[in-house]
């Protein structure tokens, strides 16, 4: 469990904190293996045995002060005595890891009639659901990676392919040769659901087919997978002969099927069933229809905010249909591969309400698809699970932000359907009295715990003791991690400032732009984030100022004084110009911009400050670094005189050489080289797979790489100016800054 602060050192008073206008909250990544340190946790069993407070139910930890008969509650004060049990556990310091560590993970007992412990078989479960209304290339971009997605399963999984389109086909994958049932999907938008249940036209357990033993099948399925006809899905909907019918996509239908077939085998056959679903367009056919009609309206003659018109969902289907997938133990993950208005603000819900993620691929071409889906399966998860902040009395949690849903009795807890090793959430912080740490020697604390579920395999020993096979079974694993961290209070402005943490702004900025974006558009975000960075400039001038008197000529928005602060202006710079704050105007596509909102509201702060301000190196050859960071301007490029450049987007890695490099430096790099390393490592790191593109400056179109000097920029267009692109956005900020703080001299 990572987690990591916007301020290190916290402020001690309400006053403190407006005067210093910093975010002040956490990122949190629960399941990460380790700390922000790289420390993991301390393990054991007992995590049901962890004493804890009677006043604010936090649980004991290291930072506890320890008496003979009890304890005294590291967030509240409250004085607690021990039970006989507990007395006789804490005996034996050994056995209790919240004894001597702050953080831990420890074992709950999981009581088998709840579908836990080793005799209760919780199978891994996997569905592949396949657009047919699509192209040939597409399918064959979706065979290759449910190719790939086979070699990551492990043995013993349940695999389950279905098809739609405007009919819904089930694959029998168990039998010699692959079967598939076809079930028509009602035109009818007013008929009630299918005309018959997908466990009528086939048992769900011969549905779902072992991996170990049906791979080959599962493989020659996939070869027999073809686009249906333009014709036929004419034909089902009843329209002429001679009408091209362009739709066909009965995606909302056969989802909503899919979840009720699967649902009857929640909790006795698996924990959580995951389903790829890939889609080549909108849906167009049946329940869940979206009309994309929207996307062509002309709303700059209307006078309309054409970003607030196209970022809320149209209908609330996918919303509700992702609360039905919660109940019935499946998370659904998407992934879009097209270059047309396929309406993602609506069909979001349906993944990151359930636990999975979005995916958006403009085309099939350069699609990591493949590497994608392989990567996510690769990597472990966790799931039913809670997460649970809370605060010395001091303080408290304000707004919460990622992909979870609050618990509709208790206050701070938050459910997470299916969480990985990178998901990251976060929350910011307000007093919770004018007085603010009233004691300002003692230490905040915020105390994490995160509740969750794995599915592990149980190793058995056949009958022959000198022979150990795996059984392919597996069980349901409760696990209680428990973080709990101390921070001081900042004795002036000062202390605060040396204490940021950019990456860690930025990530809670953003999530506060997105929020504002989608109820009252892009527009009133840029606004937003600019207004909040020159209130932080002139905040930081007025600390600066003995007097409290800052000539405007003086105004300094560089944060010369404080090294934490200097990569701040950049950061917001750079957020502005990203597609993510673009207008709707300057040819953001809006499910690019949805896509965008879905994957940074996940990402951890590094790697979100990487995917809005890209990291520039420089190499002096392929097997020596000459810089570890430069600006991303064409001065930088001209001022380093070195020869290759790597910039790394996050979702894209760029090899640059200059066209000024030396011809016997061999292009592209060598395998074994320093910078094939780098990028090797930097591959392996991520979530999703990044692009990688190797561009010879005067020989090869430098465009891609150039799009990311963004300096030179202007923030309110996509050209490129005579150099006052940044310089002009620092100037712009410089004079708001210097208004706030003549505003508040004269008052």
């Amino acid at each position: 469990m990572a987690v990591r602060a916007t301020i290190s050192r916290f402020p001690a008073t309400p006053e403190a904190l407006e005067s210093c206008a910093v975010q002040w909250g956490v990122a949190v990544t629960p399941f990460a293996a380790a700390d922000e340190r790289g420390q993991p946790p301390t393990t054991g069993s007992g995590g049901d045995l962890v004493p804890r407070c009677e006043h604010c139910w936090g649980y004991f930890s290291s930072h506890c002060d320890l008496e003979r008969w009890g304890w005294s509650c590291a967030l509240c004060g409250t004085l607690n005595g021990f039970d006989d049990d507990t007395a006789r556990r804490f005996q034996r310091p050994d056995a209790c890891p919240e004894l001597n560590a702050s953080f831990v993970d420890l074992e709950i007992p999981v009581d088998e009639a709840e579908g836990g412990g080793d005799a209760v078989q919780a199978r891994p479960v996997y569905v592949a659901a396949v657009d047919l209304a699509c192209s040939e290339e597409f399918l064959e971009l979706i065979k290759s990676s449910l190719l790939a997605a086979l070699e990551a399963l492990i043995p013993g999984s349940l695999f389950g392919l279905i098809t739609f389109s405007h009919k819904i086909g089930l694959y029998d994958l168990q039998g010699p040769i692959p079967v598939v049932k076809n079930i028509f999907i009602p035109p009818d938008l007013e008929e009630d659901g299918m005309p018959v249940a997908l466990e009528d036209v086939m048992p769900l357990l011969s549905f779902l087919a072992p991996i170990d033993t049906c791979k080959d099948r599962i493989a020659a399925a996939l070869e027999t997978l073809r686009p249906t006809s333009s014709w036929e899905r004419g034909a089902a909907s009843g329209q002429e002969e001679d009408t091209v019918l362009l739709g066909g996509r009965g995606f909302g239908t056969a989802m909503s099927a899919l979840i009720d077939y699967l649902s009857s085998e929640y909790g006795s056959t698996f924990a959580l069933a995951r389903v790829f679903a890939f889609l080549s367009g909108a849906p167009d056919y049946g329940a869940g229809l979206l009309d994309t009609r929207r996307y062509g309206e002309q709303y700059a003659s209307k006078g309309v905010d054409a970003d607030l018109a196209l970022l809320p969902e149209q209908i609330p289907f996918y919303r509700d249909l992702a609360a039905v997938a919660v109940q019935a133990g499946v998370c659904i993950d998407v992934f879009a591969v097209t270059d047309e208005y396929t309406d993602l603000a609506s069909l979001k819900f349906l993944s990151i309400e359930s636990g999975g993620s979005l995916f958006l691929y403009a085309n099939t071409d350069d699609s990591t698809l493949p590497q994608d889906i392989y990567r996510l399966l690769s990597r472990p998860y966790a799931f039913g699970c809670v997460l649970r902040l809370r605060t010395s009395s001091d303080f408290e949690p304000g707004n919460s932000y990622g992909h979870f849903f609050p618990d509709p009795q208790y206050e701070n807890v938050q459910h997470i359907i299916c969480c990985d090793s990178f998901a990251t959430y976060a929350y910011d912080f307000d007093f919770a009295h004018n007085d603010g740490f009233s004691r300002h020697t003692d230490p905040a604390v915020i105390q994490i715990a995160f509740q969750y579920s794995v599915i592990e395999p149980v190793e058995e020993t056949s009958g022959n003791e000198s022979q150990s096979s795996a059984s392919n079974k597996f069980c349901l694993k409760r696990r209680l991690r428990i973080r709990t961290s101390q921070y001081r209070p900042a004795r002036n402005i000062s202390e605060i400032y040396d204490s940021v943490d950019p990456e860690v702004v930025l990530h809670i900025l953003v999530h506060k732009v997105i929020l504002e974006s989608l109820e009252k558009g892009v527009r009133e975000g840029r606004q937003q984030v600019q207004a909040w960075l020159a209130l932080l400039a002139a905040r930081y001038n007025q600390a600066l100022s003995s007097d409290g008197r800052t000539p405007m000529s003086s105004i300094d928005i560089d944060f010369l004084q404080c090294p934490q602060l200097q990569m701040v202006p950049q950061l917001v710079f750079a957020l502005l110009r990203s597609p993510l704050l673009r207008l709707h105007e300057e040819g953001v596509h809006p499910d690019y911009r949805i896509y965008l909102q879905c994957l940074f509201s996940a990402l951890e702060p590094s790697s979100l400050a990487k995917a809005i301000y890209p990291v520039l190196i420089s190499y002096s050859s392929p097997d020596k670094q000459a810089f570890p960071r430069h600006s991303l301007s064409r001065a930088a490029l001209i001022m380093s005189e070195s020869p290759i450049f790597l910039l790394d987007a996050f979702t894209n890695l760029i090899v640059y050489y200059s066209s000024t490099a030396d011809p016997s430096i061999p292009f592209p790099p060598p395998r074994d080289c320093l910078l094939r390393t780098r990028i090797n490592k930097l591959k392996q790191d991520r979530c999703i797979t990044p692009k990688l593109t190797f561009i010879h400056g005067g020989k090869d179109d430098s465009t891609l790489f150039e799009n990311y000097l963004i300096e030179e920029q202007d923030v309110d267009g996509s050209g490129f100016t005579t150099g006052s692109g940044f310089v002009a956005f620092r100037e712009s900020v410089r004079n708001v800054a210097a208004e706030i703080v003549q505003e508040e001299m004269e008052s």
